[in-house]
């Protein structure tokens, strides 16, 4: 993977600057282009209407006026003239074209400031001879215009446009010059425009500079967030609020941590000095008789307290690193029965009952996982009640969710404190939290949050009820086997059958059950992928008791 491109960091100032004072350049370099082309045509224009207008008014003096007399009035306005009569004959007057390219004669140019046209003005005569077709030629320094008059004869006059390119570069300069003053006005200006508009983003470096330096608070607010440097700023505020947000949770959680991490320590050191203070007396005294049986005891109820700890840590990092679900379709009822059973026998003087439907509640769920949660707080309320209370254990369902409710008659849980107990190594006080680590009801609410469930804890008349939301399985989920504690399992079926593990099938499965034999006993059963149970090579009981099969997988076939 290529490494990403450093960022282009120029000055905007300078490259805006740059652009605009380059965009007004090129605008007055068009304009000085379009005025000295118009203004070059214009005078030309004009030049060739003063030829015309001579052309005209010599045309009326034909027949009237010598030719050669026409000749001299016209030359001494500046022209070059030639008349080729209509008879052959030809006559030339005024400087040459030669001498028009260097400028024109020393008089001024009849028609313009100081000059006298010499043309006469007449009116038409009864000859009427007029100017029948009209040609202009010429180049930069000169504009020649040959007229055919009526009578035949021809009339060529040419004059100087030496003084269009004068005037033409006086422009030039005049124009040059302008825009020279007026790019330096702009650059002023645009300097002062563009710092003042380039203004807020010194602020968003000044508040990135302080919060760097601890000012956590600080913020842009825009009062603009729809346009450019307001949406810079709105990004930057929500970037920030993102980072201080994570930076607090960060310490939140690192203080978490050491929190938890000194209760640990302070739970797992009881236990391990009691059976460090025990072994000692076992090897240094030597007790025998009720003595050592009273150490032993000892130390084997704080290994269990401490194995329970470490079990319970262990579960709650994973946990946190997310579970590894083996989901299967499970009766729900056939789990709460299960682990009502267990807690009469662990806790004789603890009433429990439990209520549940006639109606199967299936769901898809990891059936050990589940188990736990319900035995967590099964013996949640246990603690709570010393193991001599009621303990009611509901089941029931709706549309889409299946809810498992564990209520105590036990002193409840303070409203202030009915969130804070599913934290790590919360206890509250001496009534609820007698034998246990703060850990139960974590690790009940991670596991059923990763079946896309919940724990929470519900208002009660008396004690405290806890419910747990499950999801239902669809009505294709097909058949599987869900696992209880104590090595037992059960299908969707309630059909009893032994602790089932088999090897991972993408497939089905079968199971064969066997008859228990005795009067209550349960089936024994094996569960199989099914080209298993079919195949030549058809595996059998030894096989499954002697370890070849390990993992469970669904069953959505009975045989």
């Amino acid at each position: 993977m290529s490494a990403p491109r450093p960022l282009r960091t120029g000055s905007l100032r300078l490259r805006t600057a740059a652009a605009v004072l380059a965009l007004v350049a090129v605008l007055l370099l068009v304009l000085t282009i379009a005025v000295d082309v118009a203004l070059g045509a214009r005078l030309r224009a004009q030049i060739e209407d003063r030829l015309r207008d001579r052309a005209a008014a010599t045309a009326s003096l034909v027949g009237t006026v010598d030719d050669a007399d026409l000749a001299d009035r016209l030359s001494a306005q500046g022209l070059a003239v030639r008349i080729d009569g209509a008879s052959g004959g030809s006559v030339v007057a005024g400087p040459s074209p030669d001498q028009l390219r260097n400028g024109p004669p020393g008089g001024p140019p009849a028609g313009g400031p100081g000059g006298e046209d010499r043309t006469p003005t007449t009116t038409q005569d009864a000859t009427g001879v007029t100017v029948t077709a009209s040609e202009v030629s010429g180049d930069d320094d000169l504009v020649t215009l040959r007229s055919t008059l009526s009578d035949g004869s021809v009339l060529t006059l040419t004059a100087s446009a030496a003084g269009v390119q004068d005037t033409l570069v006086q422009v030039r300069w005049v124009m040059g010059l302008a825009s020279a003053a007026i790019l330096l006005l702009s650059a002023g200006a645009i300097v002062l425009v563009v710092r003042a508009t380039l203004r807020p983003l010194d602020r968003v470096s000044q508040v990135a500079r302080s919060i760097g330096a601890g000012e956590r608070e600080r913020r842009l607010n825009p009062t603009r967030p729809d346009t450019e440097i307001g949406r810079v700023a709105t990004a930057l505020d929500d970037m920030l609020d993102d980072v201080v947000g994570a930076e607090n949770a960060a310490v939140a959680a690192e203080a978490r941590l050491r929190a938890f991490l000194s209760d640990a320590a302070h739970e797992l050191r009881t236990p391990v000095a009691g059976i460090r203070a025990a072994a000692d007396t076992l090897v240094r005294a030597d007790p025998d008789g009720p003595d050592r049986e009273l150490l032993a005891a000892h130390v084997a109820r704080e290994a269990a307290r401490a194995s329970r700890l470490v079990d319970d840590l262990l579960m709650m990092a994973r946990v946190d690193r997310g579970l590894e679900l083996a989901p299967v379709r499970t009766d729900l009822r056939v789990l709460v029965r299960a682990e009502a059973e267990r807690a009469r026998l662990l806790h004789p003087s603890l009433t429990v009952r439990e209520r549940i439907p006639d109606a199967a509640v299936p769901a898809l769920v990891d059936a050990q996982r589940i188990a736990q949660v319900v035995s967590n707080l099964v013996e949640n309320a246990a603690r709570a009640t010393n193991g001599r209370g009621e303990v009611t254990i509901d089941l029931d369902a709706s549309a889409d969710r299946a809810t498992v409710s564990v209520t105590d008659d036990g002193p409840g849980v303070p409203a202030d404190e009915r969130e804070r107990i599913f934290e790590r190594m919360v206890r509250l006080d001496a009534a609820r939290s007698t034998g246990g680590v703060g850990l139960g009801l974590p690790i009940a609410r991670g596991i059923a949050r990763a079946h896309g469930g919940e724990v929470q804890y519900v208002s009660a008349v008396r004690g405290a009820r806890f419910e747990l939301e499950l999801p239902l399985a669809a009505a294709d989920a097909g058949v599987a086997v869900a696992t209880g504690p104590g090595g037992r399992a059960w299908t969707s079926g309630d059909v009893d059958v032994a602790w089932l593990t088999s090897t991972r099938h993408a497939g089905g499965a079968c199971v064969e059950e066997r008859s228990g034999g005795g009067r209550g006993e349960p089936s024994r059963g094996y569960l199989f992928p099914r080209s298993v149970c079919e195949g030549p090579d058809r595996l059998g009981p030894s096989d499954l008791a002697s370890g070849a099969v390990r993992e469970r997988v669904p069953v959505r076939d009975r045989e």
